[in-house]
């Protein structure tokens, strides 16, 4: 069976909850649409959600992660910080944070010899381990510098390392230990020490924030979970999709899509795509014409590895940097068509990439005046940031 573009971007439209008529209007249904939101911008969370929501509040987004907690932050797939509803946490545990614990462990330890921190780096980290988990045993939520500051088996920095990211840098070990200790899922991120827009967690024990915490699934069965729900959110997609999505190897995919029965569709591109079972129904365009701004590592955005469906491949550069990530992006009926910036009072500006109809640059500049409206004056500092977004101009 063939599955057109055209149905795949008709499915954005309902399924992510981007047409205006398919709003919703809780965070966290926005969450499980999407499967999780990308966390590693703090704002993220709230912007996709905003997005996606008939009365877009920052509170209820607030209250979704501090208060009820369900929404929770969680390192996983391409270690990359996400915010997950909290019924997801079992696979996401035992299978992608699993894999990303692992190669945390090995590469902390290697870095703990190498600069002399530790004749052992295995030992230290289980010291520190220990401490740290001791220390917040009576309920705390404490930050990675009072964390440092009072234990000392968390001393410890790194040396600059030519040709890495570390090249430039000192820095204490003490936060990658407490990453580790998230992605084992010993400890999570609790509340927050500043605004909503910024990044600055307080961490604390996991059956603190949780309560009762579940047991994490086996491995190809958390696969198998996280592939289901990505098919139903995402689907079709390509094999090289999933894999890129998951971080997690083709072996794994491979296994995952034959557990949950995925059915081969054809795509435009030639590739061979999947779906669930029963899910090969072409979804029809939605009637009217919609349009939507969605933040930097939007869900959406970061959904597939192979995107010609909804960017031109020759936008790319211009919008993703060289690993793939997302910047602001300003979509018209499927299609990303330029992206987004503020000026220095907040209010919200799109810069196409592509002639756009009057129709169109209306749809546009209606979001933009709703998300400003929701923005409020706040402006967004974003980790990443795209050659658009920095204002250099198409070739």
């Amino acid at each position: 069976m063939r599955f057109p573009d055209s149905a795949r971007r008709a499915r954005l439209a309902r399924r992510h909850a981007l047409h205006p008529d398919r709003r919703l209007d809780d965070p966290v249904a926005v969450g499980r649409a999407l499967v999780a939101f990308h966390a590693t911008d703090a704002s993220t969370v709230h912007l996709a959600a905003a997005a996606r929501l008939r009365d877009p509040t920052v509170s209820a987004v607030e209250q979704a992660l501090y208060d009820h907690r369900t929404l929770v932050k969680q390192l996983a797939m391409r270690r990359t910080l996400f915010a997950f509803p909290v019924e997801a946490l079992p696979a996401v545990w035992g299978s992608a944070s699993e894999r990303v614990a692992v190669q945390q462990r090995n590469q902390l330890t290697r870095d703990l010899e190498r600069d002399g921190v530790a004749d052992d780096g295995a030992r230290w980290i289980d010291r520190a381990r220990s401490a740290v988990l001791e220390r917040l045993a009576d309920g705390s939520e404490l930050s990675a510098r009072q964390l440092r500051e009072e234990l000392p088996e968390l001393h410890g920095r790194m040396k600059g390392v030519p040709g890495s990211r570390w090249s430039a840098a000192d820095l204490p070990f003490a936060p990658r230990l407490l990453i580790l200790l998230g992605a084992e899922h010993l400890i999570v991120r609790a509340h927050s020490e500043g605004h909503w827009r910024t990044s600055r967690p307080l961490w604390t024990l996991t059956e603190t924030w949780l309560g009762d915490v579940p047991e994490p699934l086996p491995v190809a069965e958390g696969y198998a979970r996280l592939v289901r729900s990505w098919l139903a959110a995402f689907g079709p997609g390509t094999e090289a999709d999933l894999v890129w999505w998951l971080g997690a190897t083709k072996a794994s995919v491979r296994a995952a899509l034959a557990e949950v029965d995925a059915v081969p569709v054809v795509l435009d591109s030639g590739a061979t795509g999947f779906v669930l079972p029963g899910d090969d129904t072409l979804d029809d365009e939605p009637s009217e014409p919609w349009a939507t701004l969605l933040p930097t590592l939007d869900p959406t955005t970061m959904g597939w590895r192979e995107r010609a469906f909804y960017v031109a491949p020759e936008l790319v550069p211009h919008l993703f940097d060289s690993n793939g990530n997302g910047g602001t992006t300003a979509w018209i009926d499927g299609r990303i068509v330029g992206c987004w910036v503020q000026d220095d009072a907040g209010r919200v500006r799109v810069i196409p990439c592509t002639p756009l109809s009057p129709a169109h640059t209306e749809l546009l500049d209606a979001e933009a005046q709703r998300l400003t409206t929701f923005l409020d004056g706040v402006v967004i500092s974003n980790v990443y940031k795209s050659r658009m977004m920095k204002g250099e101009p198409l070739p």
